[in-house]
C-alpha cells in the first residue's frame, strides 16, 4: 500500500503486532465464524489479526490478502510461530480481486480503509465477492476522538500531524465516524456500527503500556521525519508534544480513544 502512512519498518510491524494483542478482547472478542465457512482478510498486513481471526473461529478457512509481500511474509511467519493451519496468503490488490463472484461467506477488513483514497470503491469491490446473505466486518479507528489528561497545545499539534499527513496521502484517519454510510452506500444491509472506546489510566498498567505507548504515541512518533520535512511543526513544539504525550502515561494520566466496529450482510 503505497499511501501506508506508517511505512514498512520493522518498528512498525512491531507496533502493529502489540496493538493487536492489547486490542484483540475489545475488537475481535465478538468476531467469530462458523465451522466450514471461508472468510477473505482483505489487507491482512504482517498477520497481527490474521492470528486473532484463525484463534477465534480454528474450524472455518480464511484467506488473507495484502498488496506488500514483505507484509505477507511477515504474516506467514507469525502464524507459523502459533502452528496456524487454517489460512492461506496471497497477494492481491482489494481493487483487482483475483476471485469470483460469491467466493466467500464473510470478509473482515480492519485498518484498512483509513489508507485508501477510495474506500467506498473498495467497499463495493469487496461486495462483489462475498455471497448473498453473507457478512462484512470492517474496523477503524479515528484519531479525532483522542484525548488525554493532562493535555497541552503541543501534544495536540502532533496528533494532527498525523491526521494531515495522512489525508495529505490521500487517506483519512478519522474514517471511523463514517463507518456507516460507506457501509450502506456500497450495498451492504442492516449495518450496525458500535464504538469500542479505550480509555487508558494508571489503574490499567497493560492499557498505558500496550496502547498509549506502544500503539498511540508510537503511531505518532512515526511521522516525526515527515512533519518537520514539510514543516507542519518545528522540532522544539513536536519535542515538548511527545514529551506531553508520555506525560499522560504517568499515574495521574489518562488517555482515551474510539475505535469502531461495523457489521452488515449482503442482500
Amino acid at each position: 500500500m503505497e499511501n501506508y502512512v506508517h511505512g514498512y519498518t520493522e518498528k512498525e510491524s512491531c507496533r502493529l503486532a502489540d496493538q493487536a494483542k492489547t486490542l484483540a478482547e475489545l475488537l475481535n472478542h465478538d468476531t467469530r465464524y462458523p465451522a466450514g465457512s471461508r472468510i477473505l482478510e482483505a489487507g491482512c498486513g504482517i498477520g497481527a489479526q490474521t492470528v486473532i481471526l484463525t484463534k477465534n473461529s480454528p474450524d472455518a478457512h480464511f484467506h488473507a490478502i495484502d498488496i506488500s509481500q514483505d507484509s505477507i511474509d511477515h504474516a506467514q511467519k507469525a502464524v507459523m510461530a502459533e502452528n496456524i493451519t487454517n489460512v492461506t496468503f496471497q497477494g492481491a490488490d482489494i481493487f483487482d480481486l483475483p476471485f469470483q463472484e460469491g467466493d466467500f461467506d464473510h470478509i473482515f477488513v480492519c485498518f484498512v480503509l483509513e489508507h485508501l483514497s477510495k474506500p467506498l470503491d473498495a467497499l463495493m469491490y469487496l461486495n462483489k465477492v462475498l455471497k448473498k446473505g453473507g457478512t462484512i466486518t470492517v474496523i477503524e479507528g479515528d484519531h479525532g476522538s483522542f484525548y488525554c489528561y493532562p493535555e497541552s497545545k503541543e501534544a495536540m499539534q502532533t496528533v494532527r500531524c498525523l491526521i494531515d499527513i495522512q489525508a495529505g496521502l490521500k487517506g483519512n484517519s478519522l474514517i471511523g465516524r463514517q463507518l456507516y454510510p460507506l457501509i450502506n452506500q456500497a450495498g451492504f444491509r442492516a449495518a450496525s456500527v458500535s464504538p469500542r472506546m479505550v480509555y487508558v489510566d494508571s489503574s490499567k498498567p497493560d492499557l498505558v503500556d500496550g496502547f498509549s505507548k506502544k500503539t498511540f504515541i508510537a503511531m505518532v512518533e512515526g511521522v516525526k521525519e515527515q512533519a518537520l520535512s514539510l514543516n507542519m511543526i518545528n522540532e522544539k513544539i513536536w519535542n515538548k508534544g511527545i514529551k506531553d504525550l508520555y506525560r499522560a502515561t504517568e499515574d495521574d494520566g489518562t488517555f482515551c480513544y474510539t475505535f469502531f466496529k461495523g457489521t452488515a450482510f449482503k442482500p
